[in-house]
């Protein structure tokens, strides 16, 4: 009798001896306002992550600005946008000019078209006071009878520009011996090409300076945000010309050295 009754007492005696086991080991388990099942298995929080930027995508970020697009129509009394376009603009052509000008290597008579004689009257492209022609491959000849006065103008012209070149005169006939092209010589024209580019991009600055000088000084009678406005696109207008300026000299450094 007394075996069946400790028999049937057993199964609380076991789960309260369980209860007693397991609330040590549960409770630091425990979560805020989130109670444990004790039918569930229990696990452990998981371990919070944050997200940090990486370096690469900061980088990206902050390369990356928003881009301005005024209405010049809108900023007419304040600066006229399309007349500073056009000055940045300017700036690349005579670039351009000066990259044909200065930088030819080719062997042709249209080499010498670019060259610029000054003359009592002005100045005037070569091609338009002589009659340039090809001898021989090595040597180019310019005809001056047309303007014999201009024949000792032409010819310093001819010596003092890039091409290294040393004319020689006869009568109203000038020849020009075509030098061979050298390695030195084409570094020394990629040089040049920088140095171009440089007074280039003096030039961009002081258009810039100027239009945002001239921005500054209408902020009566317009906010802060629109001035601002006006000078970041003027910046933004002033680094797209600078870009295409880095351009033309990788373009015409590529094309000298070949």
């Amino acid at each position: 009798m007394a075996l069946n009754q400790l028999n049937l007492l057993r199964p609380l005696l076991c789960q309260t001896l369980v209860r007693q086991v397991r609330s040590p080991l549960v409770a630091p388990l425990r979560v805020s306002g989130l109670p444990l099942n004790p039918c569930t298995p229990c696990y452990p929080p998981a371990a919070c992550s944050r997200l940090y930027a990486t370096k690469k995508s900061k980088a990206k970020a902050k390369g990356q600005s928003a881009k301005v697009n005024i209405n010049s129509a809108l900023v007419e009394d304040i600066i006229s946008l399309d007349e500073v376009r056009e000055d940045m603009t300017a700036v690349l052509s005579v670039l351009k000019d000066d990259f044909t000008r200065n930088l030819s290597i080719r062997t042709s008579p249209g080499a010498l078209d670019h060259i610029v004689v000054t003359t009592q009257d002005g100045k005037f492209p070569l091609n338009q006071l002589g009659q340039i022609s090809m001898k021989s491959p090595q040597v180019i000849m310019v005809n001056m009878s047309s303007f014999p006065e201009a024949t000792v103008a032409a010819t310093r012209a001819l010596r003092e520009s890039s091409m290294n070149l040393n004319p020689e005169v006869d009568g109203t006939i000038i020849k020009v011996a075509v030098p061979k092209v050298t390695r030195e010589h084409r570094e020394n024209l990629t040089k040049l090409a920088k140095q171009l580019s440089n007074k280039a991009k003096d030039s961009l600055r002081k258009v810039r300076t100027n239009a945002v000088t001239q921005a500054k000084r209408a902020k009566e009678g317009h906010s802060e945000d629109t001035i601002r406005l006006v000078e970041k696109q003027i910046q933004q207008m002033s680094d797209n010309i600078a870009a295409d300026i880095d351009k033309q000299v990788a373009a015409k450094t590529k094309e000298l050295l070949g």
